[in-house]
């Protein structure tokens, strides 16, 4: 069976309310080496962690979607870590088209809304991750769309998202402009492993929610990694 049609049928036999998680990563050439390292091993631990918590194991639903080569892609769309396990291995090369790869995983995030809604499943505001350690140089129409789509749908309440820089590069000014009511936030130094314990732990506190609940989101916790 294809993997649609398993990602459907999922929705069939497990209707609990889900948690969208979309991890935008960063795997431009200037990735290469302990950058790409540290993010495969962090990745990995959001995995690990999820699948480790049972209630998070049925819930969550995380896609990855990368820039990096000349455009964006999608490696996983998504769908629980039952269905789909093993983490992606990461590998870094070429340019930075972050504009095509919000696009796309929002592309991708409303596809699945829909699902969840013709199934009648519930689902919990999605997370949108966004990471990246330099200045985005795909096309600039479709940067300032991925930040219109972005600014749009967390002033309406229908995503939270997270952009994360990673290095002295990290273009700060443009990540902020995809969070118009949070700064956006530097990693310190490569502390993915710590980044994806955070991101793990508060997947796993909204899926033990209610959907539409006002989630308060681990701020001290984000001292461990992150840095205005």
């Amino acid at each position: 069976m294809d993997n649609m049609l398993l990602r459907m049928e999922d929705l069939v036999n497990n209707p609990t309310p889900r948690v969208p998680v979309c991890l935008c990563l960063d795997v431009s050439g200037s990735m290469s080496g302990p950058p790409i390292d540290e993010l495969n091993q962090g990745v990995k631990l959001l995995y690990d962690a999820i699948k480790d918590d049972e209630v998070a194991l049925y819930s969550a639903e995380v896609s990855v979607v990368t820039f990096g080569g000349t455009d964006a892609s999608c490696i996983v769309d998504f769908a629980s870590l039952e269905l789909q396990p093993n983490p992606p291995y990461l590998n870094a090369s070429g340019m930075t088209p972050m504009g095509e790869a919000v696009n796309l995983a929002l592309d991708l995030l409303e596809q699945r809304k829909e699902e969840y809604k013709d199934k009648g499943v519930d689902y919990y505001q999605p997370w949108l991750v966004l990471m990246t350690d330099g200045e985005p140089n795909g096309d600039s129409r479709k940067l300032q769309m991925a930040i219109d789509r972005t600014c749009c749908m967390v002033n309406s309440r229908k995503l939270t998202v997270f952009p994360i820089g990673i290095g002295s590069y990290a273009d700060m000014g443009t990540l902020a402009k995809f969070s118009p009511n949070r700064s956006p936030l530097k990693l310190q130094g490569l502390k993915f492993k710590e980044f994806f314990e955070w991101l793990s732990k508060s997947v796993s506190k909204t899926s033990q929610s209610t959907p539409g609940e006002n989630i308060k989101l681990d701020v001290e916790g984000i001292k461990g990694w992150g840095e205005l």
